[in-house]
């Protein structure tokens, strides 16, 4: 069942993805080499706590035990914070925050670059953001909720990278995760109308190598299975009555 937002609803996912936006950039001042994966998590946690009055999550999540996900180099989605992972030059990071106020759900992610990154490293951050965005701008009521995996899927195809299949976007509000579940390949099987009034993540996650993955064995951290960079950026997305609303919109950035 699809939840469709009323303007009270949209009032408040509005304020908890400005805060949640927030925290992605206040962290940024913060990445740089020698600073511990826990020590990221715990600025953004007492950030998020203390100046943003809010819950992350995150925490105790299905029993999942930090406050964010820090995802390094080769980890897919889900990395946990270790004061054992200390940030390197050359490193690319996903930092995935999600908050909760007033019961609602915000949730939104991007990459770090650590000092000097490879070329390969680049192009695969520029790539995954370019497939987010280029998905993010067909949005309006009426379209195919599959036009968005098979516009992601096309612009990684196109470079060479591959799509992870396992992980998704997903509805959100009252709920952390709700319908629809949104595919970042092109699944010609998914058949959902978008309405005005949806509101749901895209978070596309992208390999340099092959789309297999694993899960290692603390339960959470996803790797590529060949080792290769994988890189994600999530948004999460208001469908309005022309077009769309990125609620996750950070400061100086435009799409």
């Amino acid at each position: 069942m699809i939840i469709i937002k009323n303007s009270y609803d949209i009032k408040k996912m509005k304020e908890v993805c400005k805060l949640t936006a927030d925290v992605l950039d206040f962290i940024k001042k913060y990445i740089s080499p020698g600073i511990s994966t826990e020590e990221i998590n715990k600025i953004c946690h007492n950030y998020i706590v203390n100046k943003k009055k809010s819950i992350p999550a995150c925490l105790g999540y299905q029993g999942y035990p930090k406050s964010i996900c820090v995802s390094l180099n080769n980890v897919v989605c889900h990395g946990i914070p270790n004061k054992k992972i200390i940030l390197k030059n050359g490193d690319i990071l996903n930092i995935d925050i999600s908050l909760i106020k007033n019961n609602y759900f915000g949730d939104s992610s991007k990459m770090f670059m650590v000092g000097k990154c490879s070329h390969i490293a680049k192009k695969l951050c520029k790539v995954t953001l370019e497939s987010l965005y280029s998905s993010i701008k067909i949005i309006k009521p009426g379209i195919n909720l599959n036009k968005i995996g098979k516009t992601i899927e096309k612009i990684a195809k196109k470079n060479n990278f591959s799509v992870v299949q396992e992980y998704c976007g997903h509805g959100i509000g009252k709920n952390f995760h709700e319908e629809p579940y949104v595919l970042h390949y092109n699944e010609k099987k998914q058949n959902i109308i978008l309405q005005k009034g949806m509101i749901f993540t895209i978070e596309p996650m992208i390999n340099a190598g092959k789309r297999n993955i694993f899960c290692d064995k603390d339960n959470w951290t996803v790797k590529t299975k060949d080792n290769s960079l994988s890189a994600q950026y999530e948004h999460t997305i208001l469908v309005t009555e022309n077009g769309y609303e990125v609620l996750t919109l950070r400061k100086k950035e435009k799409i």
